[in-house]
């Protein structure tokens, strides 16, 4: 009895092991390819003046369950360095809020939402200027 339970439990970690191990895989595949497209979008633009703003995205998405269609955005304008602004507006029934947050070496000074930094990482690609968020489960 006493070695059948240890077998389940070394099998269901096993397993477990293996499914955790394909995860990160996964993500580490997207993370390069990711590099991949942006290495090769640097390389093909050329130098150019890297300060200017040159990398905008819109992310468009429901951010309250109150309101439909997509009215709230965050928009990415980023520079060849990575440096720049998110803008996000929050739209709701009775009020709007607008908050912007900078962005240095393509990552956020303060903490950013999903859909800003989908907005961010679809900037730095040049996949932009409008896409649909996966962080809302919209994709």
């Amino acid at each position: 009895m006493l070695i059948t339970t240890w077998v389940i439990v070394g099998v269901v970690a096993g397993v477990s092991g293996v499914l955790i191990g394909h995860l990160a895989l996964r993500q580490a595949r997207a993370a390069v390819e990711d590099c991949q497209r942006l290495l090769a979008r640097q390389s093909s633009e050329g130098m150019g003046d890297l300060r200017a703003i040159r990398d905008v995205a819109v992310c468009r998405y429901d951010a309250l369950s109150e309101m439909s269609g997509r009215l709230s955005f965050s928009v990415a304008m980023i520079n060849g360095l990575g440096d720049g602004i998110v803008l996000t507006s929050i739209n709701g029934q009775t009020e709007t809020r607008t908050y912007i947050r900078p962005v240095v070496g393509g990552k956020g000074q303060t903490p950013l939402s999903p859909e800003e930094e989908e907005a961010v990482r679809a900037a730095r690609l040049g996949i932009g200027p409008l896409i649909t968020s996966k962080a809302s489960g919209l994709l």
